[in-house]
């Protein structure tokens, strides 16, 4: 009997394959990682060619290293990055990189595009602002600067969708990435053909959407010799990184909340009723019936692997001595600095930001330095800032009529008792931490689950599988340090926002 599920993660940085029991235990995981390509000032893409090289060293020796017969995967589930925009032939070939979601470039055409059908009819449509960020901007940008990319054009896919093409021959558009097109109808999930004439997008481009959680077809011959899987085995439409997440971190009843901690940061409510607001993003979940309104932020985990790589060549010298990462020791210094970092305050701006304040130009503050500050309050200020930006996205949220109750961490930050602890003291929110290294890759494989029908439900996915590990209660003194900070957190955007915007 097949007994094993495999996860597939097309993340920022690297993809993340791991293969499931079905009590949801991890048998092996391995990873590889690819390139980031920063050609222009606002520009970031990649070259979906190389996830798809990454994915297939990284099943091989996923495989391989915890002796897993190939034939016995039962299915495949995969989680992507958000806001891809994809060229495809009708050979499957990739016409161009595809910028990915901090990427900017198409912001002069939101502006006319958005002042000519105008951005409230846009938003009725599809729940969410029209941002130089998401997929629909990206495709004009093609149809402007790219025009013999965008006449080849067969399918614009997703980065879930490229992977299960890879592997299936199959191209296809699931409900979860669909907030990224604002010709997708967020109410009912199908296309809106009048808002694709408007925008100008063809829709024979847009394949035909699916659920997440169905069965889109089986690893072909060529993919099974490329990746080392079985030709035959069922592979699933997949979802949304952030939806598949708020899956796996057991998150799928109206007002549990996923707090994200990977590469960018935010949180995601459950919503079993359309609420949305152009401050945010609105998606459909990977679970039936229900929406997630989310926080995106560009500050995360990715804030402080910057400090690691440009500020930490001690810590890595003294971990190797000490057997222990430099993250470690980061969290050691950081401890030190008192809650609110006496008085610094970080704006974890570091490409832009997305939700709530959507500025492409928005950047990275440290306020309040002098002598008497350390290393530790640098490190201790950003966390406390990427956890200021929760806060933010949360208050928004609950002022759009969508209350988080607990947050459900998940993520390489939630390894961080101090960092999990700081975001509870900054929102006032208890926080539950799942099995956060794997919960995304958890919930792809859920999706796998149920479309192979291992799991009945995603009632019974969720309890057979999602453990918690450890609670976090805010702390009410530190929480009044942070109400402080926030107000200067606000203040300090609204102050430089206009000098942020200049032209250099």
């Amino acid at each position: 009997m097949k007994q094993y599920l495999l996860g597939i993660d097309i993340g920022t940085s690297a993809c993340k394959i791991a293969v499931f029991e079905e009590n949801g235990q991890v048998v092996a995981s391995g990873n590889h990682d690819y390139q980031v390509y920063y050609p222009k000032v606002g520009w970031a893409e990649q070259n979906p060619d190389e996830w798809w090289a990454a994915v297939c060293k990284a099943v091989r020796e996923t495989l391989k290293k915890g002796s897993i017969k190939p034939e016995d995967i039962a299915g495949v589930g995969i989680d992507g990055q958000s806001w891809s925009a994809i060229p495809m032939d009708k050979d499957g070939n990739v016409l161009a990189n595809t910028p990915i979601w901090m990427d900017t470039r198409a912001a002069d055409i939101c502006k006319e595009v958005g002042g000519r059908i105008g951005e409230d009819s846009i938003f009725e449509v599809c729940g969410n602002p029209f941002k130089p960020s998401y997929t629909t901007p990206k495709i004009l940008w093609y149809k402007k600067n790219m025009p013999e990319v965008y006449a080849q054009t067969y399918k614009i896919l997703q980065s879930n969708s490229y992977i299960a093409y890879r592997l299936t021959g199959e191209f296809t558009q699931e409900l979860s990435q669909g907030y990224g097109l604002h010709c997708f109808d967020m109410r009912k999930g199908v296309w809106d053909l009048d808002m694709c004439k408007a925008l100008g997008v063809e829709p024979g481009m847009l394949p035909d959407i699916v659920p997440c959680h169905q069965v889109v077809g089986k690893v072909t011959q060529k993919a099974a010799a490329e990746c080392g899987l079985t030709e035959g085995t069922p592979v699933v439409a997949g979802a949304l990184d952030a939806a598949c997440g708020t899956l796996g971190a057991g998150v799928i009843h109206p007002g549990e909340t996923q707090e994200q901690g990977g590469q960018a940061g935010g949180m995601s409510i459950c919503l079993d009723t359309y609420k949305a607001d152009p401050r945010l993003i609105l998606s459909f979940h990977a679970a039936p019936g229900q929406w997630i309104l989310q926080g995106g932020t560009v500050g995360g985990g990715g804030v402080m692997r910057w400090l690691e790589k440009e500020f930490a060549d001690y810590e890595r010298i003294k971990g190797k001595e000490l057997g222990v990462s430099s993250l470690e020791l980061f969290n050691e210094i950081a401890e030190k600095a008192a809650p609110g970092s006496d008085g610094m305050v970080f704006l974890p701006y570091m490409s832009g930001e997305r939700s709530p304040i959507w500025d492409e130009n928005a950047k990275g503050v440290y306020y309040g330095l002098d002598f008497s500050k350390t290393k530790g309050h640098f490190v201790r200020a950003a966390m406390e800032g990427v956890a200021l930006s929760l806060r933010h996205n949360i208050e928004v949220a609950e002022a759009a009529g969508a209350t988080a109750k607990e947050l459900r961490a998940m993520g390489g930050s939630a390894n961080s008792l101090l960092w999990t602890q700081i975001k509870a003291d900054v929102t006032g929110k208890k926080i539950i931490v799942p099995s956060s290294d794997t919960a995304t890759t958890l919930g792809a494989v859920m999706l796998a689950g149920v479309g192979v029908g291992m799991y009945k439900s995603f009632e019974e996915a969720v309890e057979k599988t999602v453990v918690i590990k450890r609670e976090h209660e805010p702390n009410q003194d530190n929480k009044k340090v942070y109400d402080e900070n926030y107000q200067v957190y606000l203040q300090l955007y609204e102050n430089l926002k206009a000098v942020m915007g200049r032209k250099r």
